[in-house]
C-alpha cells in the first residue's frame, strides 16, 4: 500500500496555510502529517504559508492582498501564471482545491488546460452567509459561482450528509460524502485538568466553552443570547471563549463577564476541552464543524443547532445535544437539564468518547487517497475513449 501511495503526486490549493488560522487549515495541517508519513509526494500552494521553521512540507506562496475588511485572510491574485512554472516543475497527477476563491479557480483552470483531474472538499458554505450582511443577492450570487465552479471538477468532497443533499439539490452534480475525522492523540479526556479553572480563577463554576473564529456567521448572537438568559438565573456558570476574528471587540460588549481567551492550540487548547462543563456551538452555517468532533473526543458534551453541519456527528441524546436554530431559549433549557442531572452528563459524556473513536484520521485520508486513484483512472478513461459515430457528427 505505501508503495502504491508513493506513485502519485499531489497539488493542493489552499485560500491561507496560517497555522491555527481556523478549521480549514487544522484539516490541511493533519493531512499533511498523513502525507508525510506515507511518502506521498505533494505541494501546497498559498496566499500565506508558515514560517521557514514551521514547514513541514513543499510550499509555493503566491502574490496576494489583504481581503478588505478582513485582514486575517489574503486574496490571490487571479489567474495561474503565479504558479505555472512551479506546477509544471511538480507534474501533479491529480490537484486538490481547499477553497473557491480565485486560486482555487486559477487551480481549476490550469488542470483543465493540462488535463489535470481537479478534485475539490467544500469546507465553508458561503450561500448560509448572506443572512448576516444584509446583501440580498449575496445567496444568490455564491449559489450560481459555487455550483458553476464546483461541477468543474472531477469530484467534490463534502463533509457531512445534510450539506450534500442541499448541494445535490442546487444543481452540484460531481459531490461525494467524506466527513472530517479526529487526531485522537491531540483530543483526549486524557488532558482534564482539576487545577485549568482554578488558573482562571472560576473554581467551582460550570464551564460553557465555545472554540471557532469570532464572526457573525457562527451564530455568535444566539450564544450572546444564552449568556444572557443563563447569567440572569445562575451565578455558577462561566462562559469561555477560544479564537478571535473580527467581532471579538463586539462580542465582549454583549458578554463583559465572559473569559475571552484569544487563539489556543497544542495541549492548551486539549485541556481546555477535557476540562469544561458543556460546548455551546449555535452555529447554523457549518459544512462539518471540526471543533464537535474534538469536543467529542475530549469528553465534552456539545449543545448544537439542529441546522448545518455542526449536529450530522450528533445523535440526540446520545451523544450531544440537537437545540433549535438561534432559538436562545431552548438551547438554554437544555444546557440547564443537561447541568442539573449528572448521570446523563456523564453517559453522554462515554458516548461522546465511544463515537469519536471511530472517526480517525488515518481512515478518513485512506479513503481520500483512494478516490484520488479512482479519479486519475476515470479522467484517463474518458481522455481516450474513442467518440461515438454520433458525437463525431456533433463534432462535424
Amino acid at each position: 500500500m505505501k508503495s502504491n501511495k508513493s506513485k502519485i503526486r499531489i497539488a493542493y490549493f489552499a485560500g491561507s496555510m496560517k497555522p491555527g488560522q481556523d478549521g480549514v487549515t487544522r484539516v490541511l495541517f493533519r493531512l499533511i502529517d498523513w502525507l508525510n508519513e506515507n511518502d506521498v509526494e505533494n505541494i501546497f500552494i498559498s496566499s500565506e504559508i508558515p514560517s521557514r521553521n514551521e514547514q513541514m512540507t513543499n510550499y509555493y506562496e503566491v502574490p496576494s492582498i489583504p481581503v478588505p475588511f478582513y485582514k486575517e485572510y489574503k486574496f490571490a491574485y487571479p489567474g495561474y501564471k503565479k504558479f505555472e512554472s512551479k506546477l509544471k516543475a511538480f507534474r501533479p497527477d491529480i490537484i486538490h482545491i481547499n477553497s473557491p476563491c480565485s486560486l482555487g479557480l486559477a487551480a481549476i483552470k490550469y488542470g483543465k488546460k493540462n488535463n489535470i483531474p481537479v478534485v475539490a472538499t467544500y469546507h465553508t458554505h458561503f450561500p448560509s452567509y448572506a443572512k448576516y450582511y444584509n446583501i440580498k443577492q449575496l445567496e444568490f450570487i455564491s449559489w450560481n459561482y459555487l455550483r458553476k465552479l464546483y461541477n468543474r471538477c472531477d469530484r467534490v468532497f463534502v463533509p457531512s450528509i445534510s450539506i450534500m443533499e442541499e448541494l445535490r439539490d442546487k444543481g452540484f452534480k460531481t459531490t461525494e460524502y467524506l466527513p472530517h475525522g479526529i487526531d485522537l492523540n491531540v483530543f483526549s479526556d486524557v488532558y482534564k485538568s482539576d487545577t485549568w479553572k482554578k488558573s482562571l480563577d472560576i473554581e467551582g463554576k460550570k464551564v460553557i466553552l465555545f472554540v471557532g473564529r469570532l464572526v457573525w456567521e457562527k451564530d455568535l448572537r444566539t450564544f450572546a443570547e444564552i449568556y444572557d438568559l443563563l447569567t440572569n438565573i445562575r451565578n455558577d456558570i462561566s462562559f469561555v471563549i477560544v479564537g478571535d476574528g473580527p467581532i471579538r471587540r463586539d462580542l465582549k460588549k454583549l458578554m463583559p463577564e465572559a473569559l475571552f481567551l484569544g487563539h489556543k492550540s497544542g495541549i492548551e487548547l486539549s485541556t481546555i476541552f477535557a476540562s469544561s462543563d458543556l460546548f455551546v456551538f449555535p452555529s447554523t452555517t457549518e459544512t462539518f464543524g471540526n471543533v464537535v468532533l474534538e469536543s467529542m473526543a475530549s469528553g465534552l458534551v456539545p449543545v448544537c443547532s439542529d441546522e448545518g453541519g455542526a449536529s450530522n456527528s450528533i445523535k440526540h441524546n446520545q451523544n450531544g445535544i440537537v437545540c433549535k436554530a438561534k432559538d436562545s431559549i431552548d438551547f438554554s433549557k437544555q444546557i440547564i437539564s443537561l447541568l442539573k442531572d449528572e448521570e446523563r452528563l456523564k453517559m453522554l459524556s462515554v458516548n461522546c468518547i465511544d463515537y469519536a473513536s471511530k472517526q480517525s484520521w488515518e481512515n478518513i485520508f485512506s479513503q481520500q487517497y483512494q478516490h484520488y486513484i479512482n479519479v486519475i483512472e476515470n479522467h484517463k478513461l474518458n481522455f481516450f475513449t474513442i467518440p461515438s459515430d454520433s458525437e463525431i457528427e456533433l463534432v462535424k
